[in-house]
């Protein structure tokens, strides 16, 4: 079987993968979710999702610095890696070892097509298509549920020293513009750093949230960046709902739900 993973490379695959080590958390809960425990030889210490997959599998490290030699050990079928979430080098690295799949995802589309080349890759389609069908259901009944829903101003921040925040071509952007929420900060790259004694000037936003990852923002945080803004409300939000973009998106617009009613 030939595909090509999300950053258009070819892969050769010449059977199903049957010993899959991932490198990316929100994918390795997906995996569990396809029914592909038993097939998972290898998982980041991020892998928090199911928790037990910490203590039934080997940690080869996380998701920026791997350990090549335990990684070898455990003589993978595929390595399944992400653009964010891992780097070039550990990429090629890898490749040196066996095929390696690297998904590269920015909208709730490129989740669904993902969800799906994991069916066919790993045969599992049923279970694909079981999660594809429940997504896109969770997604049109938000969209309904949204559809009268006045647009707020947003600033998501996601670390402190240096402030920074999620800005435009990132997952996280797009589930804000899928929720109305207007980013402030959509007209900078990525995540990009910011002043917080610019913030009115660049966008004042209604809203202040604060990711529970990667960084542990607390009261003081939000302390400080609201003396800058003109009685922005500061919400604490779990990060994984906004970011993780695997099966636990079932979770997120649910959540979503409640965090319009919290914010009314």
């Amino acid at each position: 079987m030939k595909i090509k993973d999300q950053l258009q490379r070819e892969l050769d695959i010449p059977r199903t993968p049957k010993r899959i080590i991932c490198l990316v958390p929100s994918l390795t809960e997906l995996l569990y979710d396809l029914g592909l425990e038993e097939f998972i030889v290898g998982i980041t210490k991020f892998c928090v999702h199911p928790y037990h997959l910490k203590q039934t599998k080997t940690i080869v490290g996380g998701t920026k610095n791997i350990k090549i030699d335990k990684i070898k050990k455990l003589n993978p079928d595929i390595i399944l890696c992400n653009k964010e979430e891992n780097t070039e080098d550990i990429v090629n690295e890898c490749s040196k070892i066996t095929l390696v799949h690297v998904s590269n995802i920015f909208t709730l589309t490129d989740v669904l097509l993902l969800i799906q080349q994991y069916g066919l890759l790993f045969s599992c389609r049923t279970e694909a298509n079981k999660i594809i069908q429940k997504l896109n259901f969770k997604i049109s009944d938000f969209k309904a549920f949204t559809k009268e829903t006045p647009t707020k101003k947003v600033a998501y921040f996601i670390w402190k020293t240096p402030w920074m925040v999620a800005g435009n071509n990132t997952f996280i952007n797009h589930l804000l513009h899928l929720n109305k929420f207007e980013n402030i900060y959509n007209n900078k790259e990525r995540y990009p750093e910011v002043e917080l004694k610019k913030i009115r000037l660049e966008g004042d936003p209604d809203l202040v949230f604060l990711s529970s990852e990667p960084f542990p923002f607390k009261e003081e945080h939000a302390f400080e960046i609201g003396r800058f803004t003109h009685h922005a409300k500061t919400v604490f939000i779990d990060g994984e709902l906004f970011s993780w973009y695997g099966s636990r998106l079932l979770k997120s617009f649910d959540y979503f739900k409640k965090l319009h009613q919290r914010i009314i």
